[in-house]
């Protein structure tokens, strides 16, 4: 069978390019998008991040800015920095960056956010609309995935879906988001049985647990869509995903390689809620 390499760079620059049309159309209105991005401390991983997405807002069209913070910062003062972002006319998506430093509650952070500012969809009021159905602002890369597979062409409705990984980050709101396109969904993790024939039976898999190589061709139906959401630093540097794309490559259908697909993706999802933030301001 022949490789079916999903082409993460065409996907996002299509998509990117119509945010950078509607964003010029919002321009000319008097609005400009604006996204603030929050760090705090000096993780080398989420600074390679926020530059990211501060370059590709830039791109867009997007007004960004971001706010580095110490990793000593006490909760009260990073509190008082998204209060201050929900009031700023200027900002219409408050990214703090995860993780946060122990000492800083995520949960309290992210429900201090105001829910139309709340870009990475994290909110529980965003989560529970989320859940039941309503609009509202949707997880950048739960969202990014279901755009990757529709864009492979293959029907989602009706379609046999596994997830591996029920984080409340991708996890979770993927299984709702493939179950609200009318897929069946089951969800897999560290204590499911049988896990390897469970996934067989999937026409759409989706790997999200931080496991190098953890899915091999055992695990994939012949033809099923693979998206690897993983991202793992091998000792001598490699990137690697979750699944082991060389082994599972020749037998399944559409599949993503890691890295340059999941990760673009998850960006071009914030610029597109950013967008829609602005757009609500703009009704």
């Amino acid at each position: 069978m022949a490789r079916q390499v999903i082409n993460g760079k065409q996907i996002v620059g299509e998509i990117r390019e119509q945010i950078k049309q509607e964003v010029a159309e919002l321009k000319a209105r008097g609005i400009v998008p604006g996204l603030a991005v929050v760090l705090v401390g000096d993780d080398p991983a989420s600074a390679v991040y926020v530059r990211n997405k501060a370059k590709a807002c830039e791109n867009a069209g997007i007004y960004s800015e971001v706010h580095r913070l110490p990793g000593d910062t006490e909760e009260k003062q990073l509190l008082e920095l998204v209060d201050k972002l929900n009031r700023d006319p200027r900002i219409h998506g408050i990214l703090v960056q995860l993780p946060l430093p122990k000492h800083i509650s995520e949960d309290a952070v992210i429900d201090a956010i105001a829910v139309e500012k709340d870009v990475d969809g994290f909110h529980p009021v965003n989560t529970g609309n989320l859940m039941i159905g309503k609009p509202g602002m949707l997880p950048c890369t739960p969202a990014g995935i279901i755009e990757i597979i529709k864009r492979t062409g293959q029907p989602i409705a009706g379609k046999r879906a596994v997830v591996i990984g029920r984080s409340n980050i991708v996890g979770k709101p993927a299984a709702q988001l493939l179950l609200r396109e009318n897929a069946t969904v089951t969800i897999c993790h560290s204590r499911t049985e049988r896990m390897e024939e469970i996934c067989r039976e999937a026409d759409i898999l989706v790997v999200a647990i931080g496991k190098p190589k953890f899915v091999n061709r055992s695990y994939v139906k012949p033809g099923a869509i693979v998206i690897d959401v993983g991202i793992n630093r091998l000792e001598d540097g490699t990137l690697v995903g979750d699944v082991d794309f060389e082994d599972v490559a020749d037998i399944s259908g559409p599949i993503t390689p890691v890295p340059g697909v999941v990760g673009p993706m998850t960006i071009t999802m914030l610029l597109k809620n950013t967008l829609e933030a602005a757009k609500a301001l703009a009704r």
